[in-house]
């Protein structure tokens, strides 16, 4: 009994000093993504040796090496025209690992060209592979410019590589060390050019707030120097962020400058949707100052009287609706029956039946709030006969004409 009690305390001795043992090593995490294939350190036939800094080779290796890179990415290219995705990539990352021998222009300049390839075949492991190679180098550069000059075609490069492999911000980065220099040399074509690339990105990316400062800048470049064509397409751009991000004094501030330059230069046909867009601004700026609901009412006017010259009378249709709704959300019914009268002649010169329709039920609906009951019924009536010809809301029409005919009893 004894020696069996000792053999019992034994083992559990032996099973509690395992499970110390095995608590104080901690077990390996499993290796949740795989080595990328472009760090592999395996001597590669194409290079027999490594450079001493393990960076440069000699003009004549790399002239011998050039050729050979080219090659491979042929072949690369042929094994995923034939449909071998995996052994297209394997022979393309034998190449970037190849590449950086050539210099870190190189390097990039391959690793957005298959960047590119692999966000198309959506690769998302060697997109991740090219971002992560792309940010060692940038990591590398930005080092490097402390103690040198910036290798501007680089950062470049570095910026379009992003873009192929779709990482905004890290492009942005790439453009704003393009800007920081080409702004100290005071090149301004080339200031203009990076501002342009950096505001489409950040466009592309709907990331409004970030790009608004930079076409705001672009605009005043262009304005500085003349530039009409830039300054409109600069202008056009703040319309349409400032619409986006609901600022509508901002939006006023643009489009307000956008029509004084179409006025200017008797280009009409683009007044009518500009002053519909300007009222829309200040009908919202109105919840705030109440007084500016009359330069909502004036420029919806004016977008009904250019489209109406123009005879453009879908927009005049459309600016005659936004007219009337503002009048009846004042309770200015009487205006509001004037304007949905000429909305009936302009609908009917848009052959614009559907609109038409509506606007006789509008005009029957505002009758109706006068109690001018034989009015409204005629308004009703004429709407059921458009009804009839669209085969639509017949029943609606018919149901408004009894309602009126019991009430005009």
């Amino acid at each position: 009994m004894l020696r069996r009690l000792i053999v019992i305390v034994t083992a559990a001795m032996l099973f509690s000093s395992s499970l110390t043992l095995a608590q104080t090593k901690k077990p390996t995490p499993p290796d949740r993504f795989p080595p990328s294939p472009l760090e592999i350190t395996t001597p590669d036939p194409l290079l027999p040796r490594l450079p001493k800094d393990k960076q440069r080779l000699t003009l004549q290796e790399q002239q011998k090496l050039e050729p050979a890179l080219d090659a491979l990415n042929q072949e690369g290219a042929a094994k995923l025209q034939a449909g071998d995705q995996v052994a297209a990539f394997e022979i393309w990352n034998r190449e970037l690992r190849l590449r950086r021998f050539l210099g870190s222009l190189a390097e990039v300049q391959a690793l957005s060209r298959v960047g590119a390839i692999a966000w198309q075949q959506n690769d998302g492991q060697e997109v991740q592979y090219i971002t992560q190679r792309l940010q060692a180098i940038q990591k590398q550069a930005q080092s490097q410019k402390k103690t040198a000059q910036i290798d501007l075609e680089l950062w470049r490069s570095l910026g379009e590589a992003y873009q192929n492999v779709r990482s905004p911000k890290l492009a942005v980065e790439a453009y704003d060390q393009v800007l920081l220099v080409v702004r100290e040399q005071k090149n301004t074509t080339a200031v203009v050019e990076n501002l342009k690339i950096i505001g489409e990105l950040h466009l592309s990316w709907f990331d409004y707030p970030k790009a608004a400062p930079i076409y705001e800048e672009l605009l005043g470049l262009a304005t500085s120097q003349g530039e009409r064509v830039n300054e409109v397409t600069y202008l056009k751009r703040l319309a349409y962020i400032y619409e986006q991000t609901k600022q509508p004094q901002q939006s006023l501030n643009v489009l307000n400058k956008l029509a004084e330059i179409y006025i200017n230069e008797n280009n009409l046909t683009e007044i009518p949707e500009l002053k519909l867009a300007i009222a829309s601004n200040y009908e919202s700026l109105a919840t705030e100052n109440p007084n500016l609901l009359l330069e909502a009412f004036n420029n919806y006017q004016e977008a009904y009287i250019t489209a109406w010259q123009l005879q453009e009378y879908v927009r005049a249709g459309e600016a005659l609706q936004k007219l009337i709704a503002l009048y009846r959300s004042q309770g200015q019914t009487d205006e509001a029956l004037q304007a949905s009268q000429i909305l009936v002649q302009t609908e009917a010169q848009a052959a614009n039946f559907y609109g038409l329709m509506q606007a006789y039920d509008q005009i029957g609906q505002l009758y109706l709030e006068h109690k001018e009951f034989p009015q409204a019924l005629t308004a009703f009536q004429k709407g059921l006969e458009i009804a009839q010809q669209l085969k639509h809301q017949e029943a609606y029409f018919t149901g408004q004409i009894e309602k009126v005919s019991k009430a005009n009893l």
